[in-house]
């Protein structure tokens, strides 16, 4: 049996230790309920999908019966109808059933894989704690990571690490697949993609009070005036864009006008109109409204924790000349992304070593050295411990003894 001494000299037998269970440090625990909550979109997206596969799924077997039973109803009415014929017509609709069948099936496939990639997110968030943060944080950025090479068109790189990394469910490859169609078909000047989005989400679109469709529409009038195909541009406008009159009756004056000019008109106004750069306006259109529907940061995820982090290191001290190279704002990349950002608010002084890159407070106290450089009584005893209790200054190549350190105290 263990003893205990006590303070007066004398012994009595202990009692038996109780075993604790060591609970995770209480910083690990709010830095991992501060991640999570930025893992909105993280579950958003593939949810928005399903929901997506869904309402396709459910259109689809509304058009389909509707149509079927519409055919029987019009067998049934028909008293001239022969029994061959009716047969020939029976079984045309038992083959649009029997491909309704085959569509159902592949919907509720694609659907039940995207139910699995939710349940895995879910999966994958309720696998974090405080003892594998390290391991979570790294799947983590590489998630990150792939968004950000999805968002910039780097697809193949995306996919080559999403699947070296084995995170294919916890990445949004198939959401940006489809968007990278339309995309490549704005950029060869196409809008039939475009469009067709629009009628796949006709009714999110709406409710939005997107106008991305009615950019589409204008462009492709815009395209039949440069192509001088006036009556053709006409028809067009009475078919499609008369619709939007209510709402945008100023745009539409405006890009009507076209009719009247050339596309080598040199007129600022409606010049502006027919230059190329028009094209790129609606991907950028396009990507915004893909990001909102899909409940998405128009920004990429890496841009927004870059960032957040310059945030919090953005000082005046950064942009001046002498600024240390270990100062991430010190390259030209970060301070341009840090330069919409406000300052830190930095009401006390932090004292870095220059060695260690570590903070200097009470419990690692700085040094000061005879020629007046400071540094961390942490790192000036592992120096002095090396080197026979000589210290030699990094920068200068100063060299005194330990004994000769001076303490600074931090007020």
């Amino acid at each position: 049996m263990e003893m205990n001494s006590l303070p007066n000299g004398n012994s009595t037998p202990s009692t038996p230790p109780v075993p604790t269970t060591t609970s995770p440090p209480s910083s690990k625990v709010g830095q991992l309920a501060e991640s999570l909550r930025l893992e909105h979109q993280f579950l958003r997206v593939p949810f928005e999908h399903y929901k997506k596969t869904i309402r396709a799924n459910h259109r689809v077997v509304e058009k389909e019966m509707s149509s079927v039973i519409s055919g029987v109803s019009d067998a049934a009415d028909r008293d001239d109808l022969s029994s061959d014929e009716a047969v020939n017509h029976l079984n045309s609709l038992v083959s649009r059933l029997q491909g309704l069948k085959r569509k159902l099936e592949e919907g509720s496939r694609v659907e039940h894989l995207q139910a699995q990639r939710c349940r895995a997110r879910l999966d994958h968030l309720e696998s974090a704690d405080a003892e594998n943060l390290s391991e979570w944080n790294n799947m983590r950025l590489k998630r990150i990571l792939v968004d950000y090479m999805l968002r910039m068109s780097y697809y193949d790189t995306a996919v080559k690490l999403a699947e070296s990394s084995n995170i294919q469910d916890l990445v949004d490859i198939d959401v940006f697949q489809e968007a990278k169609k339309v995309i490549d078909a704005l950029q060869n000047k196409e809008v039939a993609p475009a469009l067709a989005w629009c009628a796949d989400n006709k009714s999110r679109l709406k409710k939005s009070r997107s106008k991305f469709e009615f950019q589409l529409r204008l462009q492709e009038f815009v395209e039949l005036v440069r192509a001088e195909n006036n009556l053709r541009a006409i028809t067009y406008a009475r078919k499609y864009l008369a619709p939007w009159g209510s709402t945008h009756m100023k745009e539409l004056q405006r890009v009507f006008v076209t009719l009247a000019y050339k596309s080598t008109t040199e007129c600022a106004t409606y010049k502006v109109l027919f230059e190329p750069t028009q094209w790129d306006h609606l991907v950028d259109l396009f990507k915004q409204e893909f990001c909102k529907l899909y409940g998405m940061t128009l920004e990429p995820l890496l841009n927004i924790y870059l960032q957040a982090g310059l945030s919090a290191l953005k000082t005046p001290y950064c942009y001046e000349d002498d600024c240390t190279k270990e100062d991430p704002l010190s390259q030209e990349s970060f301070r341009k992304l840090a330069l919409p950002l406000p300052y830190s608010k930095q009401h006390h002084s932090k004292l870095v070593c220059y060695i260690t890159k570590e903070l200097m407070d009470t419990e690692n106290p700085p040094q000061v050295l005879p020629n007046g450089y400071v540094y961390s009584t942490k790192a000036l005893e592992e120096m002095a411990k090396k080197n026979d209790g000589k210290i030699t200054c990094p920068r200068t190549g100063f060299v005194c003894n330990y004994k000769d350190l001076v303490k600074a105290y931090i007020s």
